[in-house]
């Protein structure tokens, strides 16, 4: 059950982070409102200093393959993201066929929507190894199209797959071998390096 979740803070491990909407509805149904996520999850990693290795939106629940934030606990920081997006959200415009707008999900519960838009916990997996952190990361990918939401990888944009396949740079900044090439002042070559290879927490120091 989730109130049986130990949370292990500051164990400099990468954590895979599951959370949900509110009894898992389909909020994030509506295309803006996914958008909008991944602006507050890139300016919530700047604002708390952590990695992100992979990430993926889906209609109900989100996935997340981070490192420890340098600034506050993880749980600070997934809260912060929790708020801000609810905040940014109630300007966000409404698609008939999307999600409710989320100033229904203000009007009860907590002022700010986080106890009405999310559930209230989430699911955090330390990753030990490089074995792991591979296998997370594939499972984030995969998601959409386990779901029937797409028929490969590349169709869901919502997800940090277009990134490792093409260096392709994002809303979100992703801790990668590609980004780290950046750095150096000088673009990926594609096809001088292995698509799959992930900066892991053990090869990022």
């Amino acid at each position: 059950m989730t109130r049986n979740l130990r949370r292990y803070h500051h164990s400099e491990q990468s954590h895979f982070l599951t959370f949900s909407c509110y009894h898992r509805q389909p909020y994030f149904s509506n295309p803006t409102l996914r958008d909008v996520f991944l602006e507050c999850l890139e300016r919530t990693r700047r604002r708390y200093r952590f990695c992100v290795y992979g990430y993926v939106v889906m209609p109900e629940h989100i996935h997340l393959l981070i490192s420890e934030p340098k600034v506050e606990t993880v749980a600070r920081a997934i809260q912060a993201l929790k708020v801000s997006f609810v905040r940014r959200s109630l300007g966000a415009p409404h698609q008939p066929d999307g999600a409710p707008h989320l100033p229904a999900f203000g009007r009860c519960g907590k002022t700010d929507g986080t106890r009405t838009f999310w559930q209230k916990r989430y699911y955090d997996h330390n990753v030990r190894n490089h074995d792991s952190f591979s296998q997370k990361l594939d499972y984030i990918h995969s998601n959409p199209v386990k779901r029937g939401l797409c028929s490969t990888e590349m169709d869901w944009p919502w997800s940090s797959f277009r990134h490792y396949a093409t260096a392709e740079v994002g809303v979100v900044e992703i801790e990668s071998e590609w980004t780290a090439i950046r750095r150096t002042g000088r673009e990926p070559r594609l096809l001088g390096l292995h698509v799959g290879t992930v900066c892991s927490p053990t090869s990022a120091k």
